[in-house]
């Protein structure tokens, strides 16, 4: 058995707590937090000021940073799992290759973990989870039982689903080889799929958010250059009740806009 000093930093770490992250839910990092708040700041500021020229307003809408930051939370989540099934059909890949080459399961992860770290850095998603299973392998731990509990914090269905195959295979003395040739090869027909898809509404959602920028550029030019025409609709209840539905009709056909352009498989 190798030595505790003779691991992967990331696998000594993470070994030392028993486990690893729960990917499950996106949490922001400091710098990023604050990118965003930063961010949901400046857009209530022009709001504020193009629709309304209220303080009031600003204060009013404030509390749309939580709904703000829930829809950039969900974007990044779907963003990361796509990484995260790019690079986890990397390493079943190199562990597949290892076992046709004779290697058993064990030792195909710990191949596959060594190519894993040639194109990856080091704080690489499935550079840390492969090295985490090594590790814990090591100290006599079941593969099986690893990929079960990969699966389940990786929140991935993809990743679930190999887990749960592997272990009805791993116990029942199935072909293993198989089995991660047939997942790799249905994992990769639907990232296909899904670039496909993204590559035909690359174009609609540019022009979407080009259609979504329009109303507040006439109104942010309107405001600049002619204030006059403008200033009935501020300082008294018929013009902010008028501005309020605008904004209001303005936020639903944003969101509407934004539903029918996201297609997931």
């Amino acid at each position: 058995m190798r030595r505790q000093k003779d691991l992967p930093k990331a696998a000594v770490s993470l070994s030392g707590k028993g486990r690893l992250p729960d990917y499950a839910e996106y949490r922001f990092p400091r710098k990023e937090l604050a990118k965003y708040l930063a961010l949901y700041a400046l857009l209530d500021a022009c709001v504020s000021y193009l629709f309304f020229c209220s303080w009031i307003a600003f204060v009013l809408l404030a509390p749309g940073v939580w709904l703000f930051l829930a829809d950039q939370r969900r974007s990044l989540q779907a963003k990361r799992a796509r990484e995260m099934t790019r690079q986890f059909l990397d390493g079943i890949r190199m562990i597949a290759a290892s076992l046709q080459a004779g290697y058993s399961a064990e030792n195909s992860l710990r191949e596959a973990v060594r190519e894993l770290r040639k194109i990856y850095e080091p704080d690489a998603f499935i550079v840390r989870e492969f090295s985490f299973m090594d590790a814990q392998i090591e100290m006599s731990r079941n593969m099986e039982e690893l990929f079960l509990d990969f699966g389940r914090r990786s929140a991935i269905e993809d990743i679930r689903s190999f887990a749960e195959v592997f272990l009805t295979a791993k116990r029942s003395g199935g072909d293993l080889l198989s089995i991660i040739r047939n997942t790799a090869s249905c994992i990769r027909q639907k990232q296909e799929t899904m670039q496909e898809i993204e590559t035909c509404l690359s174009g609609k959602v540019m022009e979407q958010n080009i259609m979504s920028l329009i109303p507040i550029l006439i109104l942010a030019y309107i405001r600049l250059t002619s204030p006059e025409f403008l200033s009935a609709m501020y300082g008294n209840a018929m013009g902010v009740t008028v501005m309020g539905c605008c904004f209001a009709v303005y936020v639903a056909a944003y969101l509407w806009g934004r539903r029918i352009v996201r297609i997931e498989v």
